[in-house]
This record gives structure tokens, sequence and C-alpha cells, in this order.
């Protein structure tokens, strides 16, 4: 779910006709595995660097691999302090350490992410299910 105040940052970079990509935590696992696997990992890295926003969705549903987490790390680690991340996620940052599959990784793109960041948490039932209950 994009916040209210994520859909403005989001509106302002599409008006300003920057470069946004949408990605599952599962798509950008595949794309960044992918390319590790074809010699094309920088090419990749570098071309997701230059984006204005990246909005990763899910990220938590699935426990990254040790190899997959360092992939995620690198990106984050190329964008640092050069474009902007949203990123949705069911997971509170105590629990990144089982969701990157290693406490210091987790711990480190926590470090990139989290600095100059305004972090939304809600709390709350899911949007999807409270509109179930309703028809119930």
């Amino acid at each position: 779910m994009i916040l209210e105040a994520d859909e403005i940052h989001l509106a302002k970079a599409v008006l300003a006709r920057k470069r946004v990509l949408f990605y599952t935590a599962e798509q950008l696992t595949i794309l960044l595995a992918s390319a590790e696997v074809s010699g094309s990992l920088n090419k990749t890295l570098e071309s997701l660097s230059r984006v204005y926003l990246i909005i990763i969705d899910e990220l938590g549903y699935l426990t990254l691999t040790n190899y997959t987490a360092k992939l995620f790390f690198q990106l984050f680690s190329k964008r640092y302090e050069t474009g902007s991340v949203i990123i949705t996620t069911n997971k509170p940052f105590e629990e990144w350490g089982e969701v990157f599959n290693d406490d210091v990784v987790a711990t480190a793109v926590l470090d990139r992410l989290l600095h100059h960041s305004y972090p939304f948490l809600i709390n709350g039932k899911s949007f999807r299910l409270k509109n179930i209950v309703k028809n119930n």
C-alpha cells in the first residue's frame, strides 16, 4: 500500500517526468539474481541507481536467501543518497534480520534506508480484509 504522503511524492515524481519503477520484492530478487548469473549485475545496479524512485512492494513476505539478501544490499548501497525508495512490508524493523536471513546485512540495509528517511508505520487491520469483513 502506498501511503498518502508517498502518493504525493509519487505524483510529484511523475508530473516532473522522473523515472519511477515498481517491483514486488520477488520480482526485484529475480531481476538481481538473473543479472548476477548473466554477468550484468553492475550494469543493472547502475541503471537502477539512476532511477528517481523505486517502489518495492511486499518485502518480508518471502525470506531472502543469504545470496539474494546481499544482492539487495548492493542495490541499497548503490542507491544510497542518490535516489528515493518506498518499501511496503508487513515486518517491523526488528524482524528484518529474519527477512534478510542475516542480522548484519539487515542492519547495513536499514542503516542506509533510514538515514534521511521518513518511515510511516501503520498499525491496524488490512485494508483488503477490512472490506471483506464489512461485506459479510
